[in-house]
């Protein structure tokens, strides 16, 4: 390493003395795996390490998609990165999760997503025809969401330092006008409405990797759902949010919603549907399906004279049978998510500090 008086440049100071913690790393000197499960943790980085290091440069409203004005257009853009363990899992790769990651994200404001960048960081020793497979699926997975693949990077690391692939994409698409689609317009009395099963992907994930059997195969949700999107656009109902649940599953995404429009959620927990696999899975692995990782699916805040119309448009998609109200927002315990138990109780549903199954997209 070269010492600063060898340099040409002086190098920068860092002074961690402006980062605001330690309360945000939880008093840990270094990245944990909860920093990166879309919970608590993963928030706190970024609220008080990354923004405050970017400064003035960032933007606000730093979510999974930003819309942004380009003239008279308003591009959405957003971009991700898949390092999912194994590569290969029960109704999916990380091909296909690379692709309808991005492409869900882009949905989820309202955007017909366009193109796509794509980038590989490939560990030197990985399976040539391991690679294929996976970009194969990648090209499959694009084709089927009706986006193009229009550049992209290769990268080798060092064996040992990589996990054979890891993949991040990005986005663009566009925005049709009056769409205005943000956690910021949830409100009181909007329902909440979920498109299908919940909780599908991680017990895939989970299975594949610890070889654990249920009974019954549990498949991966892993989906690109712009067409469902379009579908219940086309109503033209009075949407005001829209998400993927994904990282901390539908629990993390009601939080961040809730604290972001200051307003409470209600949850019913009878209402929730959760095929029989998963709940199984969840009760022998003492898991709560509600922060389990989805890949195919999509919360939605409507005004409630809209409800029955966006219900009925998603079941009438192909990727939407499974669709049902959840739940409404409530002036109440603002920034707080609730849900009412099968037992007539009713328990808090907190953000979680990490991911209760790591590495799942």
């Amino acid at each position: 390493m070269l010492d600063e008086a060898e340099t040409s440049t002086p190098l920068p100071v860092i002074d961690p003395g402006g980062w605001v913690c330690p309360l945000p790393l939880r008093d840990s000197p270094t990245i944990v795996m909860a920093h990166g499960g879309g919970g608590a943790m993963s928030g706190e980085l970024i609220e008080y390490l990354f923004l405050p290091a970017f400064g003035a440069a960032a933007q606000a409203e730093l979510g999974d998609a930003a819309v942004v004005e380009v003239g008279d257009v308003r591009l959405a853009f957003s971009t991700d990165s898949f390092v999912v363990k194994p590569l290969v899992f029960p109704g999916g790769t990380i091909g296909e999760l690379a692709v309808n990651g991005t492409v869900n994200d882009l949905a989820m404001v309202g955007a017909r997503p366009l193109v796509l960048s794509t980038a590989f960081i490939l560990e030197e020793g990985t399976e040539l025809a391991e690679i294929a497979r996976v970009a194969e699926a990648l090209g499959t997975a694009a084709g089927a969401a009706g986006v193009k693949l229009v550049t992209g990077d290769t990268k080798v690391v060092d064996a040992g330092h990589g996990d054979g692939v890891f993949i991040n994409t990005a986005g663009i698409g566009v925005v049709p006008d009056g769409v205005d689609i943000r956690p910021q317009r949830a409100r009181p009395g909007d329902i909440v409405l979920i498109s299908g099963d919940i909780g599908v992907h991680g017990i895939a994930v989970m299975s594949c990797r610890e070889g654990l059997q249920f009974g019954t195969t549990v498949l991966s949700d892993t989906a690109p759902l712009n067409g469902l999107v379009a579908a219940v656009l086309a109503t033209g109902a009075d949407v005001h949010v829209l998400r993927d649940p994904t990282r901390g599953g539908v629990a993390a995404t009601l939080n961040e919603i809730a604290k972001v429009a200051e307003v409470g959620v209600r949850l019913d927990e009878r209402l929730l549907p959760i095929p029989d696999g998963v709940r199984d899975a969840c009760g022998l692995l003492g898991l709560d399906p509600l922060y389990v990782a989805n890949e195919g699916k999509a919360v939605a805040f409507v005004a409630p004279e809209d409800a029955d119309r966006v219900l009925a448009a998603m079941r009438a998609h192909p990727l939407g049978s499974r669709a049902a109200i959840i739940g409404e927002c409530v002036a109440d315990h603002p920034g707080m998510v609730v849900a009412r138990t099968a037992l007539g109780g009713t328990r808090v549903v907190d953000l979680p500090a990490g991911e209760q199954l790591p590495r799942i997209c």
